[in-house]
């Protein structure tokens, strides 16, 4: 009997953790769902995005791993959503763990382990840092670099 699997993500800047976490979901059973958070969602949630909810969900849309992508416009919907697409297999980042218990009694919920050291959170702390560096000292940096660069040759 197939199996249908469902998850749920933000998937703001794509990284290594995603694509891993999408394929150890797929293995799971035969149809992989993917609900994306909307960028309205996201900011109920108090999340801000980089990327638009369009461009993310075609990014998730394009990965092999995944079958189907929805958005996700709600907290609510997840008991409607496991309904509808008839899920077996609720999973999601051991980061929520425990808050989707009150999925079990419809599907099994599984908390998946996150990909170490990756995270969409640290990414935009480093960009944030990164923009926090003056002008004249990345000049300086890339400067030392171009020297470094030329005395290699």
């Amino acid at each position: 009997m197939a199996k249908t699997i469902i998850t749920y993500g933000t998937f703001d800047m794509f990284h290594i953790g995603h694509l891993k976490l999408l394929k150890r979901l797929s293995k799971l059973g035969d149809k992989l769902i993917v609900a994306v958070s909307t960028d309205e969602f996201n900011s109920v949630k108090g999340k801000k995005v980089l990327i638009p909810y369009k461009h993310r969900a075609e990014i998730v849309r394009s990965i092999k791993f995944v079958d189907e992508v929805i958005p996700e416009t709600r907290w609510e919907q997840k008991i409607e959503d496991v309904e509808k697409y008839n899920v077996d297999i609720f999973a999601i980042g051991e980061d929520w763990k425990g808050k989707f218990d009150f999925l079990k009694d419809k599907c099994e919920v599984v908390y998946l382990e996150r990909t170490p050291n990756v995270s969409t959170t640290e990414l935009k702390k480093s960009l944030k840092h990164l923009l926090t560096i003056s002008q004249d000292d990345l000049k300086q940096a890339f400067d030392v670099l171009e020297t470094l660069r030329k005395d290699l040759e």
